[in-house]
């Protein structure tokens, strides 16, 4: 893992299987970021996978706000939620994360 492709954004290890059968994520933004055409502000939010959307709810506000996303299965499982960045200008860019506790990778294009 270089700091140039990979940028863990907060306390991304927390990541926690959601109640039902409906699976979401808990992560932590310490800073900004970009997720497609869309900035995360700084702050906890769910994330759950809904086909090709992924949804970032800001727990603080519910407000919900949705990228589009490729869904990877990888031969293992991850053992903390990760997220890889790109910094674009003066923002990071989230390119990817992979979910803590499942071999899921989820891909963002720009």
């Amino acid at each position: 893992m270089t700091a140039k492709s990979l940028f863990i954004v907060g306390a991304l290890g927390l990541a926690s299987i959601g109640i039902a059968s409906a699976k979401s994520y808990d992560i932590r933004l310490d800073a900004p970021a970009m997720v497609g055409t869309t900035e995360l502000k700084a702050g906890d939010y769910k994330l759950k996978v809904e086909g090709t959307q992924a949804v970032f709810t800001d727990v603080q506000s519910s407000k919900s706000f949705t990228a589009t996303v490729k869904v990877a299965n990888g031969a293992q499982k991850f053992g903390e939620t990760v997220v890889e960045t790109t910094q674009q200008g003066d923002m990071p860019h989230i390119d990817a994360i992979d979910l803590g506790g499942s071999n899921t990778k989820l891909e963002f294009g720009q």
